[in-house]
This record gives C-alpha cells, structure tokens and sequence, in this order.
C-alpha cells in the first residue's frame, strides 16, 4: 500500500474488497443504520481531529522541552567537568605541598634566609600558594554549587517531559478507544440493514461538511487516506479484474463527492454492500461502495466536496475501505482508471 497523505488518526487495517456481481441503480429507502449513530461518529471524528491537533501542539511543546532536557544536561555535563578539573587541580596542588614538606618548607626557608631579598622571596612564594589554594578551593565551591543547580533543573526538565509524554499518551489513548467503539457500532447497524436488503434515507448530521477552496471543480473522495488495490489489479477475491481504486480509512470516514452532480442511486445488497452512484456533468458517474452510512438520498443534487456518506466494510469486503470508481454509465463494468481521471482533473492522489 502506497500512502499518499498520512491521516491525522490511526487508520484501522485495510484489506481488499472484492466485487462479484453486477450493480444496477435504484435506491431502496427503508429502516437501516440510526441517524444517532451516524451523526455521534461524525461528531466523534470531530471531537477527535480537535483532539488529534491538541496532541500534536503537544507533541510539539514535548519535542522543545525534550531538546531543553537535553540541553541542560548537556549544561550539567560540562559544569561536572569543570568540578572534576577544579579538583583535580586542587588535588595536584595538594600533592605537591606533600611532596615539598608543605607550609613546613617554606617556613624553614623563611626563617633560614640569608638576607632580606630572600626573605621577601618566601613570603611571595608562601603568599601566592596559600592564594592559589584558596582560589582553586572558591571555585571549586562555586562549580559545586553550578552542578547542584544545573542538576535540578535538568531533572525538573526530564519529570515535566516525563508528564507531558504520559499525558499525550492518555489523549491518544482515548481517542482510538471512542472512535473504535462508535464505527463499529455504525457498522454493526450498516451490516443488519445489508443483510434486511434494505438502505436508510439521508442521515442528516446537521453540517455540510466539505467544504473545498475556491475555484476547485474536483476533489479526491477523502481527506486522508492511504491507496490500496488499484484499477485493473488482479486478486483472488475478484471475478475478473479490480474496477475501481480502494482508499484505506477507517469506518466512519466522510466521504466526499468528487465533483457537483445529482445522486441517481442509494442501494444496498449485493458485492458493494451500500453504495452510492453520482451523475456529473460531461456523461461520468460516480461511484462509492462498501460504506457504513449514507447522508443523500436518491435525485439529490450534490457540490464538490459534500459529504454523502461515511466509510464502512459493508458487502463483499473483508476491511474498512472506500472502493471508488469512475464510471461511462451507472453499470458495473464500464469503469475507466479513476486515478487517471481525477488527474487529469486536476486532483492527484
């Protein structure tokens, strides 16, 4: 599977779908998926890519005080080299004195001089060792005091870091938990209303959604996805050849139409599971299969970049996925390279 945009969620794992039998157009509006669940996984999609983005401004703040620890431990490092020299030398300094009888020496020299020159020489010398050792012993005190500041702030740093991870780690955690338990909520009640045969009417989740920039006449079918089983790509569970191109998202992702047209058929049943077939402009249709939940209703008229359904693994199909296709006609077999198509429309997947 090649990604071409990562999405902002884990995606669930996506296997191929497979299409055995033909698809003909015609919507069947009946009981299927509640309203409620539909509308509560779109809203809990919501509520998760606000989530998503406080865990990356997170993430971020983590990947700054991350480089802060590491910076003032670094900071410590250097200053307890300083300590270990500045003692060091205090240590040579003290070995020497040991060597030449201490301040016992220089006394014996003081009181043996032979004239007043040596006798101020002496006092020099004693002077400068006894200020040598008193300076290397002041900074030897300083850098120790350096080291235990240093110290405590790098292990404040590492406890902060230590705490902002745990509580990144808990966001995520919820996320996933929330959204798994409501798409397969939402598929449960999608694969009950495939296997009556039946489809429900436009779920109406109080928000059009979709919304692309200015002047784009096409978009791709989903914000983020992965590409999986591609248009013309052989496989075990196909009669033939694949007919489509297969996104990899999880259940309950928005699905776009790709361009402005009229809704022709809303069904369910059959290899594609509930689908949804769009008539655009210029003879091409639309195709969307595999989907948990539709928000269109057969004869609507649709923008670019409406939402008209949510993502499912309903029909022949072993994984949540989008199977797309871009049509001639509303009929399975007349399909074209959908990829090819969006790109010479201007969407590049």
């Amino acid at each position: 599977m090649r990604l071409r945009h990562r999405d902002r969620l884990p995606l669930v794992p996506v296997v191929l779908c497979a299409l055995l039998g033909p698809s003909a157009p015609g919507a069947m509006a009946s009981d299927g998926p509640q309203a409620s669940t539909s509308a509560e996984v779109v809203q809990l999609f919501d509520d998760a890519a606000k989530a998503t983005e406080t865990y990356e401004q997170g993430r971020r703040t983590a990947e700054v005080q991350r480089e802060k620890a590491g910076r003032l431990q670094r900071q410590l490092n250097a200053l307890q080299d300083e300590l270990d020299t500045i003692r060091e030398e205090v240590g040579s300094v003290a070995r020497a004195q040991y060597r030449t009888g201490g301040t016992l020496a220089l006394t014996a020299q003081l009181l043996l001089s032979r004239n007043p020159d040596e006798l101020l020489r002496g006092r020099r010398l004693a002077w400068q060792a006894e200020l040598a050792v008193d300076q290397l012993l002041g900074r030897a005190a300083k850098a120790s005091r350096r080291v235990s500041l240093a110290e405590g702030k790098a292990q404040a740093a590492r406890r902060e870091l230590d705490a902002r991870e745990e509580r990144l780690a808990t966001i995520k955690r919820s996320i996933e938990a929330k959204l798994e338990s409501a798409q397969w909520k939402l598929q449960g009640e999608a694969d009950r209303s495939v296997a009556a045969g039946t489809c429900s009417g436009a779920v109406q989740l109080g928000r059009s959604g979709g919304k692309p920039p200015r002047g784009v006449a096409w978009v791709a079918p989903v914000e983020h996805y992965g590409l999986s089983a591609g248009f013309n790509s052989s496989g075990q569970r196909w009669a033939k050849r694949h007919t489509g191109q297969d996104f990899a998202v999880g259940i309950g992702t928005p699905v776009r139409a790709i361009g402005a047209g009229r809704v022709i058929s809303v069904s369910c049943g059959g290899g594609f599971g509930i689908e949804v077939v769009v008539q655009h402009p210029g003879g091409y249709f639309s195709q969307y299969a595999h989907l948990a939940a539709v928000t269109v209703d057969q004869g609507d008229q649709v923008r670019t970049g409406q939402w008209i359904a949510q993502t499912g693994t309903t029909g022949n199909s072993t994984g949540p996925h989008l199977h797309f296709e871009v049509r001639l006609t509303p009929y399975l077999g007349s399909g074209v390279d959908p990829v090819n198509w969006l790109r010479e429309h201007g969407v590049w997947l």
